[in-house]
C-alpha cells in the first residue's frame, strides 16, 4: 500500500519557521503542495537564487529533463541545506505527463552521493522521493 500525503505536509519533515528552497519550478507544479508547505512552515518558498542556508528543499523533476542535471541539482540543493534538512525530489506519478521512473531518480541520487527512499504519494499527480546522504539515518 502506498503511503499518502497528509493534508498538512508533515510527511516532508519541515517544521514551523523552516525556510524551504524550491528547485526547477515550472508552471506544471502542484500549487496545493506548495501551499501546504508554506502553511506548515509559515514561510514562503524561496527559489534557487536564494543566497542563505535553508532548512529543507524540494526539487520538481520530470522525465525528459537531463538526469545529469538532476544529479547536479541534488548536489546544489544539498550544499545549502543546514543540519541535513529534508531534501525531496517531486516527480509526476506514473501515467502522468513527465512521469519519471523511480530508478532514474535513484540513479541520479546515487551519482550525487545520496540514497533515495521509496516514493510516496504527495498529491493526485505527484510522488515525492526523500533523499538522504549516504550514511545518514535510515
Amino acid at each position: 500500500m502506498n503511503q499518502t500525503a497528509s493534508q498538512n505536509a508533515e510527511e516532508f519533515g519541515f517544521a514551523a519557521g523552516d525556510i524551504v528552497q524550491e528547485w526547477l519550478w515550472d508552471d506544471d507544479v502542484d500549487d496545493a503542495i506548495r501551499a501546504r508547505i508554506e502553511n506548515l512552515t509559515g514561510e514562503d518558498l524561496v527559489d534557487e537564487d536564494y543566497g542563505d542556508p535553508v532548512d529543507g528543499a524540494i526539487i520538481w523533476w520530470r522525465d525528459g529533463d537531463d538526469e545529469d542535471e538532476l544529479s547536479d541539482t541534488i548536489v546544489d540543493a544539498y550544499a545549502v541545506l543546514g543540519q541535513d534538512g529534508p531534501l525531496w525530489v517531486l516527480t509526476p506519478k506514473p501515467g502522468r505527463p513527465g512521469a519519471a521512473s523511480s530508478s532514474t531518480v535513484q540513479s541520479a541520487a546515487k551519482t550525487a552521493g545520496m540514497n533515495a527512499a521509496t516514493p510516496i504519494t504527495v498529491s493526485d499527480d505527484w510522488n515525492g522521493i526523500h533523499l538522504r546522504a549516504f550514511g545518514k539515518g535510515r
